[in-house]
């Protein structure tokens, strides 16, 4: 049950835009378009082609339907709150999202982590790599990483409604966890501890598997041959700018929501404060839909010259005949 000291929240950061409101309403509607559209055509692309069934893909279908999950928790909510000139948030509503956006963060992160590894496999062991990673294996690996994250994070949300709210201003575009326990005058040493713990097993739980991935993906570039260095490059490039690219994003939400920056302009605060949750989920499906649309359209061609070729070697044979 939601705390009863306070039944909304008042969101701050909003800026009085006047008629560009509209603008803006128009610019994020696109934004949350295009993500919807893009990632949810390579969920689909994925499904029906069968040639895309394998542990990688099947990897970067979760990823897309994450980024999709996220988005949702975001952006119907900032299209509401762009045209409303009273910028509050509903109690539940706002631990809601929450709940969403943190689980976003944390499901996209154990994600990278285990594509990581998938591409240290793929790299390091190509000869045993089936049996590593068989389809089975990645079904689970897929349900650990969403159960992991949602029990974790309903651990967090159940602490934190025990708290007596002594405030209901938030200074942020969203909800945010660490705001809203800010908001507490009752004892929070047990959500700061486990805040703490949750932390370290978000952050380093994915870590280790990533840092270990890429010790051994190094090694290969370093000591293997030129061959192999080309492929180590052109399989984690996607993957290793997609990991930085988020990682950077999440290390801008948390100097925004931990330190002050009330030196830094507000555009500047609002944009770093998104970025994780809007650069990530669009940047994605762009990367690694050009990379599936490639070998689609290789895997087609090498169909079409196998049967060019099937067709010449019968019509060779008819003619030998007779």
């Amino acid at each position: 049950m939601v705390n009863s000291t306070v039944s909304y929240f008042i969101l701050s950061t909003y800026l009085h835009v006047g008629s560009l409101k509209y603008f803006y309403f128009v610019l994020i509607a696109l934004l949350y378009f295009s993500i919807a559209f893009m990632n949810t055509s390579l969920i689909v692309v994925i499904c029906v082609n069968r040639s895309l069934h394998e542990p990688m893909y099947m990897f970067l279908c979760s990823l897309f339907v994450n980024e999709l999950y996220g988005s949702t928790g975001l952006f119907p909510f900032l299209l509401i709150q762009i045209l409303s000139d009273v910028h509050t948030v509903s109690a539940p509503l706002c631990f809601l999202q929450i709940f969403c956006l943190y689980t976003y963060g944390s499901v996209e992160f154990c994600n990278l982590a285990v594509m990581s590894y998938d591409r240290y496999l793929a790299i390091c062991c190509p000869l045993q790599y089936r049996a590593h990673i068989t389809n089975k294996k990645v079904v689970i690996f897929i349900a650990l990483i969403w159960l992991y994250s949602f029990v974790k994070f309903i651990i967090t949300l159940s602490l934190n409604l025990r708290l007596t709210l002594c405030g209901n201003i938030i200074n942020s575009l969203y909800c945010q966890n660490y705001l809203v326990v800010k908001l507490a005058c009752s004892d929070t040493k047990l959500n700061n501890l486990f805040g703490l713990f949750g932390t370290v097993l978000t952050v380093l739980v994915p870590l280790l598997p990533i840092l270990y991935s890429y010790m051994k993906i190094l090694r290969i570039c370093f000591f293997g041959s030129k061959q192999m260095r080309r492929k180590a490059v052109s399989t984690c490039t996607p993957h290793l700018t997609s990991l930085l690219n988020f990682s950077f994003g999440c290390l801008f939400e948390i100097l925004q929501s931990r330190f002050d920056m009330t030196s830094v302009p507000s555009v500047v605060r609002i944009f770093l404060s998104l970025y994780f949750l809007i650069i990530q989920p669009l940047f994605n499906p762009i990367m690694y839909g050009i990379q599936i649309l490639i070998l689609v359209k290789c895997k087609c061609l090498m169909l079409k010259l196998r049967q060019d070729s099937a067709v010449g070697d019968r019509k060779f044979g008819e003619s030998k005949g007779q």
